[in-house]
């Protein structure tokens, strides 16, 4: 499952959390029973807004269904999203899937400069395109605009040129998901949503393009694949700038918008989205484990002893367990050094990834260096990754992609972050 809105179960109460689930999994059951379980794989936590965006607008929800047991939800029954939104939500899902395929083959990719896996992945393309076009019509929603948008990236690319803005390239994100927001208008009854909707979904592409290449800046300069902020020489900072713009223009366009159902939609959307900013850039956050972070003055913190310096002839200072301060050196003092940072945050299990205790069903294992797998391969791994639920239990658990090891997204520690307090902007 993928996207940039990953919400932390901390900062959705336990109705938003409620409804959250309600629209993931009507999304992921609306794509098996039109299209089959092979489907279900571009289920995404982005597309579920547009499920959410139909719901806020009507005056009572479409109605839910009662769903079985899943693996994903500790294998308990729940009530889950159905009607247009989720078919709306299905067939973008659809169609931005192929179109990511294709780029893949195009750009062969990894196992996709194979000829045999560029075949079938074509044909997995073209097939889940042709679904995403039958089920965008049973909804009234033309999904060749998604596709136009997408053919145009593209030409684009090969326009951009150095010192050029990178707002230029993330066009036909824009184009696609306005046109998917606005459409939610249409299948809530409430045509006058349709303009902000469309202001908001615009900027709303704006944001993920941008994240996603500062996601994969690194990566893509190492394979000496192509980059919007590489090829337009757009640094982090002017990057994170676009970003923080775009958020806020998300939000001042949901404000001319009509909900009857605000608040899932405003904390995907404003606050969600602000946070997946602050994911991706490193920055303001304390907690969670994304990245390293400054400490405020005088900051005292959890964490575990300070290492011991090399040309340290010492024991290191024993502190108190409930966190560790570097004192300044006395001003003029003879060998003082500049000042000394708090000691970096280390994983639960200490040292290297390990494969936890969850025994067999811990699969696959860590292998130093990380091994990375092929597209296929690596769906098979994710699915069943999510089956035995490691995303959330498993701290670290393997990228089923890149084989790198990340943080469960359930279990980070969420002491000194802002993301239980309650909401200031009247939401």
């Amino acid at each position: 499952m993928f996207g940039i809105i990953r919400p932390c179960r901390h900062r959705l109460s336990a109705g938003l959390h409620a409804d959250w689930l309600a629209h993931l999994c009507g999304l992921c059951l609306a794509l098996r029973d039109e299209h089959g379980h092979l489907a279900r794989m571009v289920t995404n936590y982005d597309g579920l807004i547009i499920s959410a965006l139909v719901e806020a607008q009507s005056p009572r929800a479409e109605g839910r269904r009662d769903a079985g047991p899943c693996p994903l939800r500790a294998m308990k029954g729940t009530s889950v999203a159905k009607g247009g939104g989720a078919q709306l939500a299905a067939a973008v899902s659809l169609v931005l899937a192929s179109a990511k395929i294709n780029d893949h083959v195009e750009d062969r990719d990894g196992a996709f400069g194979r000829r045999s896996v560029a075949l079938a992945a074509r044909r997995v393309a073209t097939r889940w395109a042709d679904q995403g076009s039958r089920t965008g019509i049973r909804v009234g929603f033309d999904t060749a605009v998604l596709t136009e948008a997408v053919d145009r990236q593209a030409e684009i690319e090969n326009a951009v040129r150095l010192g050029d803005s990178a707002v230029l390239a993330t066009e036909p994100a824009e184009l696609a998901t306005a046109a998917a927001f606005a459409h939610t208008a249409v299948l809530a009854g409430r045509p006058e949503n349709a303009a902000p909707l469309a202001e908001a979904g615009r900027l709303f592409g704006r944001a993920a393009h941008l994240l996603d290449a500062v996601e994969d800046l690194a990566e893509d300069e190492a394979a000496g694949a192509w980059n919007p902020l590489t090829a337009t020489g757009t640094g982090l900072s002017e990057a994170r700038r676009l970003c923080d713009d775009a958020v806020l223009g998300v939000e001042l366009a949901l404000r001319e918008v009509r909900f009857d159902q605000p608040k899932l939609v405003h904390a995907l959307l404003v606050h969600e989205l602000r946070q997946a900013v602050r994911r991706a850039f490193g920055h303001n956050l304390t907690g969670h484990g994304h990245g390293p972070q400054q400490p405020p003055p005088g900051w005292i913190g959890p964490g575990p002893q300070p290492q011991q310096h090399p040309h340290q002839p010492y024991p290191p200072q024993q502190y108190p367990q409930g966190g560790y301060q570097a004192p300044p050196p006395p001003p003029g003092a003879p060998g003082s050094g500049p000042p000394q940072e708090p000691p970096k945050k280390k994983r639960k299990h200490g040292g290297p990834p390990t494969d936890g205790q969850g025994g067999c069903c811990w699969t696959p294992k860590f292998r130093v260096p990380a091994q990375p797998r092929g597209f296929f391969l690596g769906c098979a791994v994710a699915t069943y990754m999510c089956c035995s639920c490691q995303f959330c239990c498993r701290d670290p658990f393997p990228g089923a992609w890149s084989g790198k090891p990340h943080e469960a997204w359930c279990n980070n520690n969420c002491d000194g972050c802002d993301c239980c307090n309650c909401c200031d902007c009247n939401c």
